[in-house]
């Protein structure tokens, strides 16, 4: 299983059902750490669709109803490998795993407000692509262009995926 990608490059591969089963015990160490401060954990992103290629990297979104709790944990989830990097997006914070000397990440777990907006977009996104393959097959072909165009620049790689997103969000 190919995982991990140094950060800020694009490279898409296909689907790994490895992929699922290195979320699962992501998942699994993270409500052994969290506990009951975690309402739910859920595998997101183009990693858990299985009809389209994706990043190797597992995203992970994790729903809480206190993100100060989840602060409390930086600690813990550090000695487990599960790196804090603050909060770059707006009532979302995120925490990564990889290979942190080479900067490569393998993991990322956005902690957002249990079935707050972030929550709803992410779970909805997912699932609209797995029961919709002819538009989980456009937003390939969408992801496919962009990574040949800015294959060392994921920013604008994820810039670039905007207008798709808001469609599938909008369905």
């Amino acid at each position: 299983m190919s995982l991990g990608l140094k950060r800020g490059t694009v490279q898409l591969e296909p689907h790994d059902k490895q992929w699922d089963e290195a979320a699962i015990q992501t998942i699994k160490k993270l409500k052994s750490i969290l506990g009951d401060d975690a309402v739910d954990i859920q595998h997101i992103g183009s990693t858990a669709i299985p009809a389209i290629k994706a990043k190797p990297i597992i995203d992970i979104a994790v729903g809480v109803t206190d993100f100060e709790k989840i602060m409390s944990y930086n600690e813990q989830l550090q000695k487990e490998g599960i790196f804090y990097r603050g909060s770059d997006v707006e009532d979302q914070i995120l925490y990564v795993m990889g290979d942190m000397e080479k900067d490569i990440r393998t993991h990322h777990i956005h902690i957002v407000k249990w079935n707050g907006t972030e929550w709803k977009k992410y779970i909805h996104f997912r699932d609209y692509l797995n029961d919709n393959e002819n538009m989980a097959l456009q937003y390939q072909r969408v992801k496919e262009e962009l990574e040949s165009k800015y294959a060392d620049n994921r920013g604008l790689y994820t810039k670039g995926k905007k207008d798709i997103i808001d469609i599938i969000l909008n369905n």
